[in-house]
């Protein structure tokens, strides 16, 4: 009978309907949002309206695509986000599982799609999809579980088994990733324990970061960041402890090989089973007309499936699984301590990310998080495995404890970048490889930036906030490039003729201090010499066991020297000439690159220029003391997505020179300082 109650609360509002005048925004200099209200459903009322005040359109797309609506919105480019929810079945999962949310977390979510259905219909002009309103919290979870399966690189393999690459070597490492820092008063020349929140993500996007502060009298008091159309913070800091994430990248999702005995029986153990056949409805537009086309996929045990010419393939990943992952980091958000805190990742919902954390308490943790599957031995897990046993058909999972993790080393110090959880503090101190099965798919390499943190981290005996914070601003790559998935060594000593026309632009290169500056010319050179390679050369590059030749380095080398002349009529260029960071008719010159420790991505823009898409976006520099967290943030663009706002760039100068702002907890001083108070209707 509960399960009926709970399915009719995701479906509808049996909630009692929210008083908007409950509910404060305080909106501070920088257009973020403060939102205070007696209970928690109200904050996540006045979430959505501020939220959607701010970036409605973003909100709106990722709920049209979590709900397989995007294509009617806008044709067939949002076919693939459409197909893969309903591929996944994340409508039936749900349904399957509503009854393991607990009441509490309802009223949030439900609390949240009742400030977004108000928005939209107080603003009508301002819908793209009429048909998508009302917003339901089913809906909303329909979209996580679209995230979710993203993210654990499920989305990936399904384009990859439609496109009939299936190879077992595949390996496509995020270039920017994330940092994160955490020490304690070991390693701190104060006694005050500090955290950098220190996320790569896109700049822009259903990914990108929202910043808020969110406080009720039910025990939420939290900073941080969210992505558009989440009910509550991510990663952030309440008043007694912090966190934030990065990618990792252990074995999350496998994929299984069928053995067919026609087109509609595939064998296990030697029996048989039935195929189900299923058609997902995605939408083209024909003269602004959707016109609906099914597209086949399949079930099997192992979970949905796809045919290609060579064979039917089942994907299974334990986001498949498990709908409570937005519950979970709703509740690490209420902790009030470690315990709190580590006995809710117990909950084990989050199917990936490293955790770095760090509390008043003076506590300091790192853990390669994730829902890992208990695996049998004797198979390649990182490639196709055989779908024609049981013996492949996983259902546990490791627990929370049995996973890599660092707890108050004496180093005092936790540190990750994307890389091997074994190099997560000091060398004594490091989780043991072998102490975790290859069947867990741990990655075990260093990347640029773990080996620069390392490097400048063990440099200190004891760390000032203000070293702390020159560890986390530097630009510099480490003395030896170190990508895991294209080796460059050769450039250190290749040697030709001064007489060669390339001699001058590898010679400015080999003598750069590897300072990714704004007004460095080899920062410049080696940022346009690295888009060469990765785009033009990436296949010569993996078929050479990912090393560059000569002969591919040099052939590099003369594409930049063109490039450069023919874009800027001479190499004499800094790195903010080729790479800026842009938004509306703002434009500024911009430091970083791909796996520094301030990383930058970016993407061709105009006249030979980059635009960065992608790289340090959300900034949290945190100090704990016994009172609490002292905590300055930044974000890249500003806290509003919409163009007319003032809020749309008034960031941007502030991020360009390694500023950040001032953040408080204190209500008072919030409320007479801030630049607008008002009620979310």
């Amino acid at each position: 009978m509960r399960f009926y109650k709970l399915l009719l609360l995701v479906n509808t509002f049996t909630y009692s309907q929210i008083n908007p005048e409950n509910i404060d925004i305080v909106r501070d200099q920088y257009g973020v949002p403060h939102i205070f209200a007696k209970t928690d459903a109200e904050l996540a009322y006045g979430l959505a309206w501020a939220n959607a005040e701010d970036d409605f359109n973003t909100i709106q797309e990722a709920y049209l695509a979590g709900n397989a609506m995007l294509s009617k919105h806008i044709g067939l480019k949002g076919a693939p986000a459409d197909f893969i929810t309903q591929f996944i079945g994340s409508k039936e999962l749900i349904d399957e599982k509503i009854g393991e949310i607990n009441s509490d977390y309802l009223k949030v979510i439900s609390g949240y799609a009742q400030g977004l259905n108000s928005y939209a219909e107080k603003n009508p002009d301002k819908v793209l999809y009429k048909k998508l309103f009302p917003i339901t919290p089913k809906m909303m979870m329909m979209y996580s579980q679209l995230q979710l399966f993203i993210s654990n690189q499920g989305a990936d393999w399904a384009g990859r088994i439609l496109n009939n690459d299936t190879q077992d070597d595949y390996l496509d490492q995020n270039l920017t990733g994330s940092n994160v820092i955490a020490m304690n008063s070991n390693k701190t020349d104060n006694g005050e324990t500090f955290l950098a929140i220190n996320t790569h993500q896109p700049l822009e996007g259903p990914t990108s970061w929202y910043e808020v502060h969110l406080s009720s009298e039910e025990g939420t008091n939290i900073i941080g960041t969210l992505y558009p159309g989440t009910p509550h913070v991510l990663i952030g800091v309440n008043e007694n402890l912090g966190w934030s994430h990065t990618v990792n990248y252990p074995d999350k999702t496998d994929v299984f090989k069928l053995r067919m005995k026609n087109n509609r029986k595939y064998i296990v153990d030697g029996q048989e089973y039935e195929l189900e056949k299923l058609k997902a409805k995605i939408y083209i537009k024909i003269l602004g007309f959707p016109i609906k086309i099914n597209r086949k996929y399949f079930k099997s045990i192992y979970g949905p499936t796809l045919k290609n010419k060579l064979g039917y393939y089942s994907i299974r990943t334990p986001t498949l699984f498990n709908i409570r992952a937005l519950e979970q980091w709703w509740r690490m958000g209420k902790s009030k301590n470690f315990t709190e805190f580590y006995n809710t990742l117990k909950m084990k919902q989050i199917p990936g990310f490293n955790i770095g954390y760090a509390d008043k308490n003076d506590t300091i943790f790192y853990i390669s998080n994730g829902i890992i599957p208990k695996r049998a031995e004797g198979y390649n897990w990182k490639g196709i495995v055989p779908g024609d046993t049981k013996k492949t058909l996983w259902k546990e999972y490791y627990d929370i404890q049995d996973l890599p993790q660092v707890i108050q080393p004496n180093a005092g110090f936790i540190y990750d970048a994307n890389h091997s959880p074994f190099k997560s503090t000091s060398a004594e101190e490091n989780p043991k490889e072998e102490d975790y099965s290859k069947r867990m798919g741990y990655e075990t390499y260093d990347n640029n930036r773990s080996t620069r943190l390392i490097e400048l981290i063990e440099s200190y005996d004891k760390v000032s906030y203000k070293d702390f914070k020159n560890i986390k601003y530097d630009n510099s790559f480490p003395s030896k490039f170190n990508y895991s998935f294209m080796d460059i060594s050769i450039i250190e000593n290749l040697s030709i003729d001064p007489n060669n026309d390339l001699f001058e632009i590898l010679n400015i290169i080999q003598k750069w201090n590897r300072k990714t500056d704004i007004n460095s010319q080899g920062a410049a050179i080696y940022g346009v010499l690295y888009y060469q390679l990765v785009r033009n050369y990436r296949n010569e590059i993996q078929t050479n066991n990912n090393t560059v030749s000569e002969e591919t380095l040099l052939s590099a080398i003369l594409d930049t020297k063109s490039y450069l002349i023919d874009n800027f009529g001479s190499i004499n260029i800094t790195l903010g000439d080729f790479q800026k960071l842009v938004r509306g008719n703002k434009e500024l010159p911009i430091w970083g690159l791909p796996d520094v420790i301030t990383a930058m991505s970016s993407r061709p823009y105009k006249d030979g220029k980059h635009r960065v898409t992608q790289g340090e976006s959300y900034i949290g520099l945190v100090r704990f003391n016994e009172k609490g967290p002292i905590l300055e943030s930044i974000i890249s663009y500003g806290n509003s997505d919409n163009p007319n706002s003032e809020h749309y760039t008034d960031q941007m100068e502030l991020y360009s020179k390694f500023k950040t702002k001032k953040m408080t907890f204190d209500k008072q001083e919030i409320y007479s300082k801030a630049k607008r108070i008002y009620n979310p209707n």
